[in-house]
């Protein structure tokens, strides 16, 4: 799956995935290949990836927004006033 998140500085995050869960206002949930197109608001919580080739990662939002579609993964997010 491909993971794309954007904030008002531009990309932060464009890599592969094997599965992304995010802080969703109804809850946290996650995203796997095949998952239901949806779209979604996110709040205050962590973005948790892990790359197809890689480890863990964690990126903190304050929320924004998901759209799930064809195992493409797009977030709007914003971030804590630290730089990431």
């Amino acid at each position: 799956m491909r993971l794309v998140i954007v904030a008002p500085d531009g990309v932060l995050r464009r890599t592969q995935v094997g599965q992304v869960s995010l802080p969703g206002e109804m809850g946290a949930f996650t995203v796997l290949k095949g998952h239901a197109p949806l779209i979604a608001h996110l709040t205050a919580g962590d973005i948790v990836y892990v790359p197809e080739n890689g480890a863990e990662e964690r990126l903190a939002v304050t929320g924004g927004f998901v759209r799930v579609y064809k195992d493409e993964i797009e977030v709007c997010a914003e971030i804590p006033n630290e730089k990431q």
